[in-house]
């Protein structure tokens, strides 16, 4: 199949591309390599993709529809995966146009193009801070999410909303899965995982916010991977509807358009999260307790059973094993000089 991804160079986007290249499908990756943070590693990361004649790299910020337009034309995408965006619950209170920009103005761009283009599947990332301060758990997709609690998750709703709109208007099949704090090899730096990891094996002490009390349902890269890959075949359709005994669908009555968590639903206490890194970097971490920051949420923690019941998948790496793969990956490239690519 033929396939157009936007943010290649990202942590999530790499992964995806590098999996569905080496099985075989030809992928255009769309990356605009902001520097949110060091894009070394996001050069490092599409160096690896380049390698393959399967990929096509084409440069350029989601705010710039001509580029998309020359994309999709090397592309000639069967299916579209939209997960390039401005990440970082944390940065949105800092620059707050980078969000609308690239969430709404660049989502806005892909939509556009769907709707020129008719691909056979719109895919796009969204995010679990969009239940912002739902109380019930665990978060299910038909739970309310009107409550954000920062502009990042206010964008991604929003474009939520408007996929939608563009699927009841233009028939594009459309897909939005909500992702729960992703880590992993190749990981971005400015993620806890990566965070810890750096501190302790550098000795410097490392800040535990809301005490540690907090808790978040955290999704190893090949899980996620796995999910989007086996939504990808799965358009929207009254053909696919999930029988309510099995889960809650959110398909659309009104179009071909369905959110899906893609977590595991096995939530872990960020002080548990502190030991396992401790454990496979070697040593203890210096802590440094902070109160929760603004924005925070005190916990996420995913219903998987929608997307069981459509892919029959769950996640189910456990933190242990995956903590152990990150800590096994940056020691090969940061505790000494970078490996060349």
């Amino acid at each position: 199949m033929r396939y157009l991804i936007t943010g290649t160079a990202g942590f999530i986007g790499f992964h995806v591309a590098k999996r569905l290249i080496d099985e075989g499908h030809f992928v255009v990756g769309f990356d605009g390599m902001t520097p949110y943070y060091d894009v070394t590693l996001k050069e490092r990361r599409h160096a690896i993709l380049q390698r393959s004649n399967g990929f096509k790299a084409v440069t350029a910020m989601l705010e710039d529809r001509a580029a998309l337009d020359r994309a999709a034309e090397l592309a000639e995408p069967e299916v579209i995966i939209h997960l390039a965006a401005q990440a970082g619950v944390r940065y949105s209170l800092e620059n707050p146009k980078a969000y609308v920009d690239a969430n709404l103005v660049g989502s806005w761009n892909m939509l556009e193009l769907a709707k020129a283009i008719a691909p056979k599947h719109l895919m796009l990332a969204s995010t679990s801070s969009i239940y912002g301060a739902n109380e019930k758990i665990p978060f299910a997709e038909a739970d309310r999410a009107d409550e954000p609690m920062t502009l990042y998750a206010a964008t991604k709703k929003s474009m939520e909303l408007m996929a939608h709109s563009y699927a009841h208007l233009y028939k594009v099949p459309t897909t939005a899965f909500r992702f729960f704090t992703v880590y992993g090899p190749w990981g971005r730096p400015d993620m806890a995982l990566f965070k810890f990891v750096d501190a302790i094996d550098n000795g410097r002490p490392i800040d535990i916010y809301g005490e540690g009390r907090m808790s978040r349902d955290f999704t190893y890269i090949d899980d996620l991977v796995e999910s989007i890959v086996r939504l990808s075949h799965i358009a929207p359709s009254e053909e696919n509807r999930v029988a309510p005994e099995k889960a809650t669908d959110t398909l659309s009555r009104h179009a071909p358009f369905r959110v899906v968590n893609t977590g595991g639903g096995q939530p872990v206490e960020l002080m548990t999260f502190v030991e396992t890194v401790e454990k496979a970097v070697g040593r203890p971490a210096v802590r440094n307790m902070l109160p929760m920051q603004q924005g925070d949420v005190p916990r996420t923690f995913a219903s998987p059973d929608l997307l069981e019941a459509l892919t029959g998948f769950k996640p189910s790496v456990s933190v242990e094993e995956g903590v152990a793969r990150f800590v096994e990956w940056y020691e090969q490239n940061y505790r000494r000089a970078p490996t060349t690519v």
